[in-house]
């Protein structure tokens, strides 16, 4: 039995041992940890979710269902996550947050996870914690033990269009997208933010164009970026698929939904355009809205955007690293 459990720990520690090392070795990666385009589910890509990999920690770049998981198959442990970037709060955006907030607290992760987002992040985030407070006073069901805070392991930055941030080895840029359309000066206008982000690392340039549709702010944003990460809709099949998943769906919603669609996200064409425009080295895409249910044949898709844009083009698939 000793034996045994010198041979558990031993392999215990190698496995803590690997996953060091593949994080060291991905250092300045952009992982993209989900890549379906909610908010329709998918057997083989989890939500949206992406990983910026640095030397001295991780952060997550939107956060959808699935991500505690994701992070776990690439290696990635939550002791190592230092921030969170969001850039709307559409649930299939911001759905693995609960996850990763509860299981940090159950590991009493070391730290403050910092969530970045537009306006509503600070709200949202406090639901969370408000809905994490019945476990934390039950804790392990052990009397006298200590039991941390959750309100204690997270805070919040709420940011706008322009925001930059410095941080240790990088700086983050947000620029307003068009994936909202209210009228402007209006208080939706004024609460609700959908943004873009630039990352500049010391050895490349990242933009991430989260949800959005044709924008010049996205356009000056990611001029001449190393890697443009960008989303696409299949406009035809995604609709399709909402009237499948929720075929009594009343017309009026059903309109709202597609005007949304049409205007808010990127078809191929208006991704190629994008990527051509700005003189970006590299396309990623992902956030694949196409209306599938499982797997697909993405080189149509890959087609038609190469057919506008003259650099490398990647349909991402969950766990790629860029």
């Amino acid at each position: 039995m000793a034996m045994l459990r010198s041979i558990s720990i031993a392999c215990l520690a190698m496995g803590t041992m690997v996953v060091s090392a593949l994080a060291e070795d991905r250092q300045g990666e952009f992982v993209t940890l989900g890549t379906q385009g909610g908010p329709l589910a998918n057997a083989v890509r989890s939500q949206p979710a992406n990983a910026l990999v640095l030397e001295n920690g991780v952060y997550l770049v939107d956060i959808g269902d699935g991500a505690a998981g994701r992070l776990a198959a690439a290696g990635i442990p939550l002791q190592r996550l230092k921030g969170v970037f969001i850039s709307h709060l559409h649930f299939d955006h911001t759905g693995g947050l609960a996850a990763v907030l509860g299981l940090r607290f159950q590991l009493n992760a070391p730290g403050v996870l910092t969530v970045y987002g537009p306006p509503g992040t600070e709200e949202m985030v406090a639901g969370l914690v408000a809905s994490m407070q019945p476990s934390a006073e039950a804790g392990y069901g052990v009397p006298d033990e200590q039991k941390p805070d959750p309100a204690a392991m997270v805070s919040v930055v709420e940011i706008r269009d322009g925001a930059n941030i410095a941080l240790e080895g990088l700086t983050v840029t947000a620029a307003e997208n068009t994936h909202y359309s209210f009228p402007e000066g209006s208080e939706l206008d004024r609460r609700f933010d959908s943004l873009s982000f630039r990352f500049d690392l010391p050895e490349r340039s990242i933009v991430y164009t989260g949800d959005t549709g044709p924008s010049d702010n996205v356009e000056n944003l990611a001029k001449d970026a190393d890697l443009l990460v960008s989303e696409m809709i299949d406009l035809e099949q995604t609709i399709a698929a909402v009237k499948r998943a929720n075929p009594n769906m009343p017309d009026k919603a059903l309109m709202d939904m597609s005007r949304h669609l049409s205007e808010h996200h990127l078809t191929p064409r208006e991704v190629g355009r994008l990527a051509q425009r700005a003189n970006v080295k590299n396309l990623v895409v992902t956030h694949l809205a196409t209306g599938a249910a499982g797997a697909i044949d993405t080189a149509p898709y890959a087609a038609e955007i190469g057919a506008i844009f003259n650099g490398d083009v990647t349909i991402a698939d969950d766990l790629d690293r860029f």
